[in-house]
């Protein structure tokens, strides 16, 4: 489907982190047949006009991918806060057919450019009355259209689940949190740290889960009274148990119930007094907001700007001022008001001492407090890895067991697997056992590839020895086929007719059911980061394209997503089917790109795509082809893919997907126990995300989504995704629009207590 439209322009105004979302509004606004203005410093450059606004080329938004910040600059604007200044930056805009605006920012700058919209029609006729312009120029430019996009560290906006940038400022933190906890574990001291988020406290205690910290202030959630002694006694308690370290992390606007500021400096002064303990003070400030930008903040912006333009083609007169949003891994639009006001009123409640009201106006971004039962039952359950190691998987067994002990439950480590199950290889696992796993990669409880189906009777002999009530499995492909074997010998082996749920890990994503799994965050930032090093090291040199080979056996995320985070010109998969025609166009359409300036290209294959089509052949027939335009270098990336330390976004959703795990299995334990559990195939799910939720599916459901010969799902979300990916690299193709964002209303849902811990 194309879009034509007849002379309609756009402004971008820009604040962090934003330019892969510029580059995407640019790109798509010329693909449309736009004409595309930057607007220099934000709403200052639309104030004074002159060469602040400038029309953008496709040329002029390459090479920006990996740079943090904003290429178009940023500034806070009095001028624009007074009519006199909006009255300015219109005339500014009508001397050039602006009515179109894309307005990129926190609650402030989308609320002013709210107000401009409202104010536009009485504006035109004042620069009518002064003599600016003319009547037919107030009417043929008499609407203003405006769609936003959200960017704010803090992720303190409501109406979406993560704004553009928050993913980053994570990154910073937890590589500081990383290299702090060496030194402290060495020295035996407590690490105070000051996170970012005057008003929300998300990046604090989505920080504090990902790390693992011994206490963590938020704004939103203020401790009780007589918090200190209790910190301290959490504190003393760990020293006691052999802990070297503590780490507490406090949002710069914590504060107790009172509304008095909670400071980092009070905290250590608390705990050197009370506990004499060796403490030291680390303020991250402004390193939260710089650096290279995360492949998801590079995804997510992409995909929002796309959405953006969208959104502005089908506006009309009438149409309210939208902001796009993400919620689950689906774009939405929301009346941007409505957004504002919410959040507005989450200051307004935490000004009242109406915190309760505060979080659950945030919705699920910071709804998740940890709410510890210390329940008491007689079920044992196990948590094993299967298939291979990926990033997370630690992350979700230390939360499946602190939440398995927290409701009660005995907890049974399995070692290497359903290997290891049948051999014996199982212990009980209790909470400090699993201390310091968070940030570590791999799988510490070990994991292989073996699938139960030779060793079923071993394996309900241990089942029968150790009294397994139920079975938790992290991994991948792999897993779900060993319960969907376990699933079929229920029949025989009463012992497996126990609760079972599957968590998908894997780097692959591969897993039908979910559209993203544990591991694949950490492997597309490896991707990244390498594809950012690669096309650097050609920087200042003679004209080179890269070819990159990828993991992901027969399933093309990797490669597809990687390659529209990394700003790819082409990506090679088994789903897509190519030919030679394909890659001489392909070439073809490199050689041009080179010819107007462009310096590096960069293609990925994954390693399946095609058995005759190998990275080889394919990195021969592009040197044979660009010679004399260009020259080619290849890549194996391998299993660099696979390993390092897990993402900040593969900790937390290894965590919250393994707590909503545990809370899954109590309660079929709970309900119905062994009774009728032989034919129940409800009793053994796979807990995913679909679209906007986390979702638990019968095993049994997902055979006829599964290509189980090439290891994959029937459908993938993503490849919706690669239109997109081509568009950007400049290719005339059709974008599918039937999953774009259709306008909703906020919706405000109260979490259930149950669900609290582990929505996000």
């Amino acid at each position: 489907l194309h879009f034509i439209l007849t002379c309609p322009c756009y402004s971008v105004i820009i604040h962090l982190r934003m330019n892969a979302a510029v580059r995407a509004v640019v790109r798509m606004g010329i693909y449309v047949g736009a004409k595309v203005y930057f607007v220099h410093e934000g709403y200052q450059g639309m104030v004074d006009g002159g060469d602040n606004i400038k029309e953008a080329t496709w040329e002029s938004v390459s090479s920006m991918l990996q740079m943090g910040g904003t290429v178009i600059g940023s500034a806070r604007c009095k001028d624009f806060r007074t009519r006199e200044g909006r009255l300015k930056a219109a005339h500014n805009l009508v001397q050039r057919g602006i009515t179109n605006l894309c307005v990129i920012g926190g609650d402030g700058s989308l609320t002013g450019a709210n107000l401009f919209r409202e104010e536009w029609s009485g504006l035109l006729a004042e620069l009518v009355q002064q003599g600016l312009i003319d009547e037919e120029a107030s009417q043929k430019y008499s609407a203003l259209h405006i769609v936003g996009m959200v960017g704010s560290i803090d992720n303190d906006f409501c109406g979406t689940d993560m704004t553009i940038g928050t993913d980053s400022a994570l990154h910073r933190i937890i590589e500081v949190v990383d290299a702090i906890m060496t030194t402290a574990q060495s020295h035996q001291r407590t690490f105070v740290l000051e996170v970012m988020g005057r008003h929300c406290g998300y990046l604090a205690l989505v920080s504090a889960l990902a790390c693992g910290a011994d206490w963590v202030l938020i704004p939103e959630m203020p401790p009780e009274d007589g918090w200190e002694e209790k910190m301290c006694q959490k504190l003393s308690a760990k020293r006691a148990g052999m802990k070297r370290l503590n780490i507490i992390i406090v949002a710069e606007g914590a504060i107790d119930r009172n509304n008095k500021a909670i400071t980092s400096e009070h905290v250590k002064n608390l705990v050197v007094q009370r506990l004499g303990f060796d403490t030291r003070v680390t303020i991250l400030g402004h390193v939260q907001r710089g650096g290279t930008p995360s492949a998801f903040d590079r995804i997510l912006a992409s995909r929002m700007g796309v959405e953006a333009v969208l959104a502005l083609l089908e506006t009309t007169a009438n149409t309210a001022a939208c902001v796009v949003s993400l919620c689950g891994n689906q774009s939405v639009r929301l009346p941007l008001m409505e957004c504002v006001q919410m959040t507005q009123e989450v200051q307004k409640a935490m000004d009242g001492k109406r915190f309760e009201e505060a979080v659950r106006l945030r919705g699920r971004c910071v709804s998740y407090a940890l709410f510890v039962t210390c329940g008491v039952s007689n079920f044992n359950v196990a948590v094993l890895n299967v298939g291979a190691p990926a990033a997370g998987m630690n992350a979700a067994v230390r939360s499946a067991v602190r939440v398995g002990i927290s409701e009660g439950h005995k907890m049974f480590a399995v070692s290497d697997g359903f290997e290891g199950f049948y051999k014996g290889q199982i212990k009980e696992i209790k909470w400090a056992d699993v201390g310091g796993w968070t940030g570590q990669g791999g799988s510490l409880l070990g994991t292989k590839r073996t699938l139960p189906a030779k060793h079923i009777d071993k394996i309900a002999e241990q089942m029968r020895k150790y009294n397994i009530n139920a079975l938790l499995m992290i991994g991948g492909f792999e897993a779900i086929l060993g319960i969907m074997e376990l699933l079929a010998a229920r029949g025989t082996y009463e012992e497996l007719c126990v609760p079972m749920v599957m968590v998908p890990a894997t780097v692959s994503n591969n897993v039908p059911g979910s559209d993203l799994s544990i591991g694949a965050d950490t492997a597309l930032n490896a991707i990244t980061d390498t594809c950012d090093r690669i096309k650097q090291s050609a920087s200042g040199t003679k004209r080179r394209v890269f070819i990159i080979e990828t993991m992901g056996g027969y399933c093309g995320y990797l490669a597809s997503v990687g390659g529209l985070a990394a700003g790819a010109d082409a990506a090679y998969i088994f789903e897509e089917p190519f030919d030679i025609r394909d890659l001489q166009s392909n070439v073809e359409h490199l050689t041009e790109k080179m010819k107007t300036g462009i310096q590096r290209g960069l293609v990925l294959r994954n390693e399946n795509s095609n058995e005759n089509y190998t990275t080889d052949f394919i990195y021969q027939l592009y040197s044979e082809e660009g010679r004399g335009v260009f020259d080619c270098r290849k890549n194996v990336l391998g299993h660099m893919q696979q390993g390092g330390a897990p993402s900040p976004f593969d900790r937390n959703f290894g965590t919250k997907i393994a707590a909503k795990a545990m809370q899954w299995i109590t309660k079929k334990l709970n309900e119905s126990y062994r009774k009728g559990m032989k034919d129940n195939k409800d009793s053994a799910c796979l807990l995913g995300m679909r679209r906007r939720a986390m979702v638990f599916q019968p095993v049994v459901q997902l055979k006829d989504e599964t290509d189980f010969v090439h290891r994959i799902p029937k459908e993938q979300w993503w490849l919706k995704l690669r239109p997109l990916m081509k568009i950007l690299a400049k290719y005339k193709t059709s974008y599918d629009i039937s999953d774009s964002g259709q306008l909703e209303h906020v919706v405000l849902r109260r979490p259930k207590e149950s669900e609290a811990m582990a929505a996000i």
